[in-house]
């Protein structure tokens, strides 16, 4: 057992801990709920699982779990496998495959005397600011009554252009808004290796500080799943920016999640940072999925750092993708350097009214008064180094261009 993780449960066991419990998220994906061949719930690992968690429960801890399965455990009432389901097929699949995977977990459950509920959610449930903390209040009521919170997004209603994609992510995002302590991955190994793990001399990476080291040796997904590692090193990075250690490892039938917090078997683990980020630059930097983003002018992108007058219309060389007002927007400078990220004032459509009209004044263009500042100051964000960024966007279609007038371009 090493040190570390064993004070973690020593820490807890102190006569103050009960006024700080403890918080932990696990995730779990298909392949370790579901049989690749049957495509039938893998009992005895789901009963490892809820059996641990009600122990840690006991203990005083306050678990989260971001279960996958639902897809591939409704395959077989459709008749449809893997390889082949379209969109509309996963959709129908997840409403039949939900009530099986719920049921499982209740029955094993209330055999190990603890309760759970279902939390259902969608990307907008967790990228739009009201609907969050909604969600958030939810969460932690049920914790209060020491209910299992089972996580799993709505696949039912989803489609590609507006799902998370991953539950790696979406547990990241759940631990970020409990204000977990860890976050348990497990998976089908042992951690993250330094190159494939079939390829002879492969080691396991037993601590990551830097996300972005390891991002070129993360390729490929599991059959059942929609994530691989590289989505795990994503979950990692979005964690360790809200304070949040990362445990990747095997799941295993005995004990699965305890076994790893003290240390008894191999893992990965991906640092928290020291000084977690505010639960508003979180939110704002932390995106599931881009909702537009914008190129600066290379002096006005060098300016972030040292100015306090945010992002005017007039900095903008380009849009990519159309937004709207309260979206978040990633920004870039003339080099496809990601910048900062930031809450948008305007639309699209608005913006390029003002960029493209530097003579006209902004009531008379929008119908209404405002300064027409894209991003205030207080809702920019730059990026730091410990951020992974997003490539600049490059499909020509979704880029409203050029924004610049020639007379305001001079």
């Amino acid at each position: 057992m090493t040190s570390r993780n064993s004070e973690f449960f020593e820490s807890h066991n102190r006569p103050h801990a009960a006024q700080n419990k403890q918080r932990i998220v696990v995730k779990v994906g298909s392949s370790l709920l579901a049989s690749a061949e049957h495509l039938k719930p893998r009992y005895a690992f789901m009963h490892g699982l809820i059996s641990d968690i009600a122990e840690l429960q006991q203990r005083g801890f306050e678990v989260v779990l971001a279960s996958s399965g639902s897809v591939a455990l409704g395959l077989n009432s459709l008749q449809a496998d893997v390889e082949s389901a379209g969109v509309q097929d996963k959709q129908a699949a997840a409403a039949c495959g939900q009530p099986i995977l719920l049921n499982a977990y209740k029955q094993i459950a209330l055999e190990n005397g603890c309760d759970i509920a279902q939390v259902l959610v969608t990307l907008d449930d967790l990228e739009e600011r009201r609907r969050f903390l909604n969600t958030k209040n939810t969460v932690h009521r049920l914790l209060e009554y020491g209910v299992l919170p089972i996580v799993n997004e709505n696949d039912t209603v989803t489609t590609e252009e507006i799902r998370v994609g991953d539950n790696d992510r979406l547990a990241a995002k759940v631990a970020q808004m409990i204000q977990a302590q860890h976050l348990i991955i497990l998976t089908c190994v042992d951690g993250l290796y330094d190159r494939d793990p079939s390829e002879p001399g492969a080691q396991l990476v037993e601590t990551v500080e830097d996300v972005s080291e390891y991002l070129a040796v993360t390729s490929g997904t599991s059959q059942l799943g929609s994530g691989g590692m590289l989505t795990k090193m994503q979950a990692a990075n979005m964690a360790q920016n809200a304070g949040c250690t990362t445990l990747i490892s095997r799941g295993i039938l005995d004990r699965p999640i305890s076994s790893v917090l003290a240390g008894e078997r191999p893992h990965t683990r991906c640092v928290a940072k020291s000084t977690p980020s505010s639960s508003w630059t979180i939110w704002l930097t932390d995106r599931l999925q881009m909702a537009g983003s914008l190129v600066l002018k290379q002096a006005a992108a060098d300016a972030l750092e040292t100015s306090d007058h945010g992002i005017s219309c007039r900095d903008v060389l380009s849009l990519h993708s159309d937004f709207q007002k309260a979206d978040v927007l990633h920004i870039y400078d003339e080099q496809g350097v990601e910048r900062a990220r930031g809450l948008s004032n305007l639309s699209s459509d608005e913006a390029r009214l003002i960029a493209q009209n530097p003579d006209r004044s902004v009531k008379e263009l929008l119908g209404y008064q405002t300064a027409g500042r894209l991003v205030n100051h207080n809702n920019l964000v730059l990026l730091e180094d410990h951020h992974l960024p997003w490539e600049q966007p490059d499909n020509p279609l979704r880029v409203i261009t050029p924004l610049m007038n020639p007379r305001s371009a001079q």
